[in-house]
Formats: structure tokens, C-alpha cells, sequence
């Protein structure tokens, strides 16, 4: 039983990988943190990173290696400009000095200090340990797990305790899709009002508001960069960046100088069945182009799957509700996040423990139930949404090439945009009582199918289309 907020389920940071990025860069900002509490920061000449497992199999093409060393570096992922970032990599690598949080400079050799071993830690597939040492002895060391969707925590998961204790002071404690049920039909709200009492036990209502504001401006911004950016993704694999095509295919010639007149040139654009499909894909795409690029996206529930949920959300602004603002975009990040979490209390929403159906699947079922909430539909729609969307990505693999955000990664979030729409509508159409799948039943079985699964398809690059695709054709 613990706390999870809507903010922890939609965290603004840095691409390409909520768990092999964001993760490791904000175990290296705790590692800091501790230095510092224990007293023992001023002392430290030398660090030393090992990284396991998942991290390590597909880490430097998920860009485990720069987010560890913007970690040490004292960077915020969140708030970092993103053109600094390859600066200060290059001049560590240059001068082989690092300014440990921001503030002590020590000798740093990548080939000495961050190792990447192949051995998985039994606790969990994503795995860092950091050591720090003063001219004589080692320090410190802890190690940390990066458990998906930018969560980090120890082996004995003490912040999970201080979130326990958080969560009992919600009004309306939810652990699973029938208790969340429950309180709605005692209360006679719908599920973003159950979501919005319990964030305002712990923040209040200015925060909330500023907070969803905030998140939807930044998905919002990685959509318009994700259209105007043309070229080449980094990595090697020569992949093009196909939205800004798209987008220029799909808008003419219609004039904007803002972000709001660009909202409403594509509003005001043809909407039929093909432009549709067109449009959803683009928005989809556009977020995860600017993700592989090691952009500036919200996790949704993660990196990987970023784009799916912004997609959704302007889909129905676009297309469904013209008239659609703050409120409209609130109500739907509310409900996304809460589906997400119940994912994460019940499963996971890392692809190193259960595939890619821990992301994209996840992803869709949040976007599914948050559309099918602002098109009427009743939290027993909402959830019937959330399992559809779910059921038709159960075993879904992880199985990205070079290790890379980019192939199939960015097309699955069109993907699972596109089946979130579909999911709404199918609901909404649809008598929850002679559903045969439960949301709950859908949860446990994504999680009893994540645990089934080799191994090689848990974002490894050692099955699937990471191995049956020669790199040399790309």
C-alpha cells in the first residue's frame, strides 16, 4: 500500500528512457544527496559506477551513460536546457574531470569509473551501484534500481514506507480498480474527482492546477518541436524523423505564430477518417522523435511511451471538442494518471520486467479510460476502456534494435494511440456488467504474462527484432 501520485506517474524530464535515462540520473542525483547528509562530500576525489543488467545490455544506446554523468554533474533533468547537455559530456570526456554536484571538481575516466556488466542483480534487471572514495578508502556505496517510469528505490524501499504512511491520509485510498469503483459509486463522481480529493491531501488546489498545467504545456511543446524538427535521429541507424512530413502533408499552407493559432490551424483542417488516422499518428510520432533525441517529454507512463497519452489528449481537442481547454486537459490527466498507477501497484511499467506491454499497453489503457471520462462515459466505461486497451497488448515484447528508443519503439506509440481511441469507443458503446475481463483480472494477468516471459524480449536487445534485423540494411 503505498502513495502515487499523479506526478509521480507524469514526470517531466529527459529522453530517450524513463528507466534507462531518468532513472539512473536521478539515482546519481540521490547519491549526492546522500554524500552530502552523511558529511562525507567534501572528502570525495573519486566515484565509480557499475551498472547491471538491462541497464547495461541496452544502457548506451538508451543513453544510461550520459544521463549518469549529467547525474553527478548536478543537472536537473527536468529543468536542464537541453542544448547544454552535450557540452558538458564533452568536456568530461575531454578533460576526464567531472564537477561532482555541481560543485567538486574530481578525475573521471569513463573506461575506469562507469562499468557496464552483464550480470543481473536478483532484486531487479535495472541495477547501478555508486561508489565514491577520498585518496585512501571508499566512502560510500549504495545501490539503487530504476524500476520504470523514472522510479528509483532501494532494495529495502524506505521511501515506500514514508509513501505508505501518505497514503492512509488520502480520503479515499485506492489499491485496485474495484475499490476505485466503489468510492465512486459511493460518492456519485466520476474517477477524476476521486483522483483530485486525494491530491489535494497532499498538495493544494493552486499546486495541483499549476502542476497539470505545467505537464500539459510541456507535452504540448515536445508535440510542436517533434513537427518542425526535420532530419536524422542520432545512434547510427539512420532513422529519419517522419512527423514533420506528416505534419506538413496534413496542414497545407494554413498560417500560426503562436502555439494557440497552431491549435487552431489544426482544427480547422479536414477531418476525415484517413486525415484522422494521419493526425494521431503524427502527434504520437512527433513526442517520441523528440524522445529518441534525447528531448524534453513527460513520462506517460514512461519515456518509451511517451507519446501515446499527448496524442489522445489532443486528438480530442483537435477532433472531438474544439472548445476544450484547462479543465478538459486536467480531468484527462487526472484519470490517466490513476490508471497508470493501478498498473504499477498491480504490475509494473518497466519493459526490463514485463516488455514492451508494461509501456506502450500501459500507456494506451491510461489514455483509453482518461478519452472515454471526457466523452461521458462512467467510471465502469472508463475502466472497461483501460482493460480493453490492455487486453490487446498482453505479451507485447520489448525488443528494441541497438538498443535505441527508435525501432519499434516510435511506431508503437502510433500504435498504441490509435487502439486507446478505439478501446474509448468500444466502451462507451459497451454494458460494463457483461464485460467478461475485469480491469483488475486484466492487471494480474498482464503481471502473471510479464513474469512468464523470456527474458531475452524484457529490453535486452537479445531477442526479437533486436536480433533478427541486420544492422547493416539500416
Amino acid at each position: 500500500m503505498e502513495c502515487i501520485s499523479v506526478f509521480d506517474m507524469l514526470k517531466i524530464g529527459v529522453g530517450p528512457s524513463s528507466s534507462h535515462t531518468l532513472g539512473p540520473w536521478r539515482a546519481a542525483e540521490r547519491f549526492i544527496k546522500e554524500l552530502t547528509g552523511s558529511g562525507k562530500f567534501d572528502r570525495v576525489t573519486g566515484v565509480r559506477v557499475l551498472v547491471y543488467g538491462s541497464l547495461s545490455l541496452t544502457g548506451k544506446g538508451h543513453a544510461t551513460d550520459l544521463a549518469i554523468l549529467m547525474g553527478l554533474s548536478g543537472a536537473d533533468p527536468e529543468r536542464v536546457p537541453i542544448d547544454e547537455v552535450a557540452g558538458v559530456i564533452g568536456d568530461i570526456r575531454k578533460n576526464k574531470r567531472l564537477k561532482l554536484g555541481g560543485l567538486r571538481d574530481i578525475r573521471f575516466e569513463e573506461s575506469e569509473n562507469l562499468i557496464f556488466l552483464k550480470k543481473f542483480l536478483p532484486f531487479h534487471a535495472n541495477a547501478l551501484t555508486f561508489e565514491a572514495f577520498d585518496e585512501e578508502k571508499r566512502l560510500h556505496r549504495e545501490t539503487f534500481y530504476s524500476i520504470g517510469g523514472g522510479f528509483v528505490v532501494k532494495k529495502e524501499r524506505v521511501s515506500a514506507r514514508k509513501k505508505a504512511v501518505v497514503f492512509q491520509t488520502f480520503p479515499y485510498p485506492v489499491q485496485s480498480g474495484s475499490e476505485l469503483l466503489s468510492y465512486c459509486r459511493e460518492l456519485g463522481q466520476p474517477i477524476s474527482q476521486v483522483v483530485w480529493a486525494n491530491e489535494c491531501a497532499i498538495r493544494t488546489p493552486e499546486e495541483i492546477n499549476k502542476g497539470l498545467d505545467r505537464i500539459w504545456a510541456t507535452m504540448l511543446e515536445s508535440i510542436f518541436e517533434g513537427c518542425h524538427r526535420p532530419g536524422e535521429l542520432p545512434g547510427g541507424l539512420q532513422v529519419r524523423r517522419r512527423a514533420p512530413e506528416i505534419y506538413k502533408n496534413l496542414k497545407g499552407d494554413l498560417p500560426y505564430t503562436s502555439t494557440e493559432q497552431w491549435l487552431q490551424t489544426i482544427r480547422s483542417t479536414e477531418v476525415k477518417f484517413r486525415q484522422i488516422l494521419k493526425w494521431v499518428s503524427c502527434f504520437a510520432i512527433s513526442v517520441n522523435e523528440v524522445n529518441a533525441a534525447l528531448g524534453r517529454i513527460v513520462t506517460a507512463p514512461t519515456n518509451g511511451s511517451a507519446g501515446v497519452v499527448p496524442a489522445v489528449l489532443m486528438y480530442y481537442m483537435v477532433i472531438e471538442n474544439h472548445q476544450a481547454g484547462a479543465e478538459e486537459v486536467r480531468q484527462f490527466l487526472l484519470v490517466a494518471g490513476e490508471i497508470g498507477s493501478l498498473f504499477k501497484k498491480g504490475a509494473t511499467i518497466s519493459a526490463a520486467m514485463g516488455g514492451c506491454q508494461a509501456e506502450i499497453g500501459v500507456s494506451s489503457a491510461m489514455a483509453a479510460g482518461a478519452l472515454t471520462e471526457l466523452l461521458g462515459g462512467t467510471p465502469e466505461q472508463v475502466l472497461c476502456a483501460a482493460e480493453i486497451a490492455m487486453e490487446h497488448h498482453l505479451g507485447l515484447t520489448c525488443d528494441p534494435i541497438a538498443g535505441l528508443v527508435q525501432v519499434p519503439c516510435i511506431e508503437r506509440n502510433s500504435m498504441g494511440a490509435i487502439k486507446a481511441i478505439n478501446a474509448a469507443e468500444l466502451a462507451l458503446e459497451s454494458d460494463p456488467a457483461m464485460a467478461k475481463v475485469p480491469f483488475d483480472k486484466v492487471v494480474q494477468t498482464m503481471w502473471e504474462t510479464a513474469k512468464d516471459m523470456n527474458a531475452k524480449y524484457k529490453e535486452t536487445s537479445q531477442g526479437g527484432l533486436a536480433v533478427g534485423v541486420n544492422l547493416s540494411d539500416c
